[in-house]
This record gives C-alpha cells, structure tokens and sequence, in this order.
C-alpha cells in the first residue's frame, strides 16, 4: 500500500484511542494510544508521557484492534464513529475533504460524498433524476495541488424523489479504496457550527461555515436542518458536517427570494440512515424510470358540459 493511500485511510478511518505502532522515517518507531491526528501532527500516549509527532516525520501508522466503543454503528453500507475529536473547520477540511465529489450529468452539476470504501456515493435524487450519463470526480492531495480523478462508469442504485435522495455506485475503480466519511446522528443543537464542502457553480472543493438555525425545520411534510451554511447550485447532494467530521445533513435546498438570505436546509443523518437501510425499496430500474414509490395525484371530477336550454317558441 502506497502512504498516500495509507495516509487516507487513516484519516478517514481511523478509530481514536487505538493502541498503535508509529513508524518514523529514521527507522525508530513507538507504540502507545493515538490521542489524535491532526493535518500536521499526530498526538501518541506513550503511558509514562504524551508526544506530539510530525506527520512529515511519520512513515506510516499500524493500528491494532480498536477499543470497542471506537466505532458506534457499522452496517454493510455506511458507518458510524464514536470519540471523534473536535477539530477547527481547517483542519477538518483536511481530514474529510478527499471523501466529497463532484457529480456531472449531461444536464448540470452537483455534490456527493463516499459512505464506502468500494466506491457508495449519497448525493440528491435532484441531481441525477433522469439521467444516465453520470461522472463522479474525486479531488486528492498530490505532492502539490489537488488531483482530479474521474470516474465516468457510475450506476444509479437507489433514488427517493420525496425525500430527495439517491445512491450511487462507481463501477470503473478498479481496486480503488476510498475514503469514507462517517454519518453523525440527529443530536443537534440550535447555534451549533457546521460547515459544507462542495462545488457551488462548479466551483471545486468550496467550503462555507455557519450554525444551525433549527435543527427540525418543518416543510412540506418532512424535517429539514435549517442552516446559515451558504448552499448554492452546485451544492446539492453534498455534505453539511459537524466539527467533528461527521456528516449530519445532505444539502438540498435554500430560500431564493429577493430579500431573503442566510435559509438554507439539509435532509437529517437519520433520514438518509432510513433510506440506506431501506434501499431495497427504492432500487432502481434502467427499464422503468418511474421505480419508486410515488404518490398518485387525486382523480378530478369529469365536468360535463350543460347546454343551455332551448328557448321557448313564441307564441
């Protein structure tokens, strides 16, 4: 495994407070509790003191079995992570950024994120509803700038046009891992800070900040996550995260009317648990666009028309 894969994979993936070989550069290494990884540094417990490392230092870390209260939840789809550590919106930007993806049709443009290593990709059904000339680019570190890797071989898996969500599936990675992110739970509060990564107008790898607003704002029958997160077109389908790296919302929508700023909304972590555990039923069908559960419109009364009636003959 080369140590830029390795590197992503203990980014993403790592669990906190596992016991760890720490092997350096200069050919020394040392074991001890990972406290924390961070962009620059990586913070051991050696038992009788604690040492902050240089990543540039480190030639790669060899986790051991984590404790088990490191991951909360793992379905064969997505995880969950527990004691992850709060991080400032730059720092986390480095530690979940190569995990969101730009998603293309012949139609437009929006965002996306990777919830398995196989290549699982959420994003909105908004985005992909009709379609089926999909890419998916995936933004990595290079040595230098970022590096833009397409995928053009992506297949619709599941989609739900009520709650606006869809999956996808990279089929062209080949033996590919990717990096994960791991999806939060519902438990927001009013004012917390969230941040969102994705491509507004094209514009890749655009990060905004704000707080949640509401954290259970209801509209037309579902809960949405009301945020001050700047969401434009092109953010649709990304992520919203809390500081600690999880994903607590996919972002869909937002309040355009003159006058009007700062509303805008992502779908729960726990609805897209929902309909990631359910996905069966929201599978799929090259031959039949329409597959899904969709609500039929009411039957309207059949208006008959009335001629008037015939005049009376004059006497």
């Amino acid at each position: 495994m080369n140590p830029r894969a390795f590197f992503a994979l203990a980014v993403f993936a790592s669990p906190v407070f596992a016991l760890s070989t720490v092997q350096l550069k200069n050919g020394s290494s040392l074991q001890g509790d990972v406290l924390a990884e961070k962009a620059d540094r990586v913070v051991v417990d050696l038992g009788f003191t604690v040492v902050t490392v240089p990543r540039d230092e480190i030639e790669r870390i060899t986790a051991r079995e984590a404790a088990p209260s490191a991951v909360a939840e793992t379905t064969d789809l997505y995880r969950t992570a527990a004691n992850l550590p709060v991080l400032s919106v730059k720092e986390n930007v480095d530690r979940v950024g190569e995990a969101v993806v730009l998603v293309r049709t012949p139609t437009g443009l929006g965002s996306g994120f990777i919830i398995h290593p196989s290549g699982y990709i959420i994003t909105n059904e908004h985005v992909v509803s009709g379609e089926y000339n999909i890419t998916v680019t995936q933004f990595r570190r290079g040595a230098t700038e970022l590096e833009k890797v397409q995928f053009s071989k992506v297949r619709i898996v599941a989609l739900d046009s009520r709650i606006d969500l869809a999956l996808l599936k990279i089929e062209d990675a080949g033996t590919t891992i990717f990096p994960t992110l791991p999806l939060g739970d519902d438990g927001l509060n009013d004012g917390q800070t969230v941040f969102a990564i994705g491509s507004p107008l094209g514009l890749d790898r655009t990060v905004s900040q704000g707080i949640v607003s509401a954290r259970a704002r209801p509209l037309d029958g579902q809960l949405y996550i009301q945020t001050t997160t700047q969401i434009n077109p092109g953010n649709s389908g990304g992520p919203l995260f809390s500081l600690r790296g999880e994903v607590v919302g996919v972002n869909n929508m937002k309040a355009m009317e003159v006058g009007v700023e700062g509303l805008n909304f992502a779908i729960p972590a726990g609805v897209l648990k929902d309909f990631l555990r359910h996905r069966d039923a929201f599978a799929f069908d090259p031959r039949n666009p329409n597959a899904g559960y969709r609500y039929l419109e009411p039957p309207q009364p059949v208006k008959i028309p009335v001629k008037p009636a015939a005049p009376a003959a004059k006497p």
